[in-house]
């Protein structure tokens, strides 16, 4: 099974105020709900943080092994490769975003069995739309740890073949920005 790697290091500039620990209409924190979906979907899981702080503690309250990468200020690319060089003994990787918490455990399953299966990439798909978390065979280790700014994966996306698996779930298409 892949690790799955939450990339929850953003500064939330767009939405105002620290969106990861926005309450969600059940008074969960975003960023612990889609830790805990994580979570049941993988037996391991990881957290990229910028610092130690409300977060961090919040993401280790549940069990999540936090990775410090105060380069993550730089972009997601950072936050990618500090996740996958603190696994990098894994079979692959599902990095998910902390600001998708409406993804089901089902779909990031999925992912995960497709790598398993073989897939080199694979990333689940609502309707034809291309969604999240993404999930990246063992031999991408190398690409991913080498990540830098603010474009993440997207050009490995384009250099081997993508594994669609369909889901439905419009969790997978839905962040929150505002």
């Amino acid at each position: 099974m892949p690790v799955g790697v939450l990339l929850a290091a953003g500064s939330s500039q767009r939405f105002g105020s620290d969106k990861r620990l926005h309450r969600l209409p059940d008074g969960t924190p975003m960023v612990v709900r889609s830790a805990r979906t994580l979570q049941r979907a993988l037996p391991r899981v990881l957290a990229v943080v910028r610092e130690a702080d409300e977060v961090a503690d919040r993401l280790a309250a549940e069990g999540l092994e936090v990775i410090l990468c105060p380069a993550a200020i730089n972009g997601m690319g950072h936050s990618i490769a500090c996740g996958v060089a603190a696994s990098d003994d894994a079979d692959g990787w599902l990095v998910a975003l902390a600001d998708m918490p409406w993804v089901q455990s089902q779909s990031i399953a999925a992912v995960a069995t497709a790598l398993a299966e073989g897939a080199a990439i694979a990333r689940p798909v609502y309707e034809g739309q291309q969604g999240h978390p993404v999930g990246f065979s063992a031999p991408f280790g190398p690409a991913l740890q080498g990540l830098q700014g603010d474009q993440g994966a997207r050009h490995l996306l384009r250099r081997a073949a993508l594994t669609e698996v369909p889901c439905p779930d419009p969790g997978v298409l839905r962040d929150l920005d505002r």
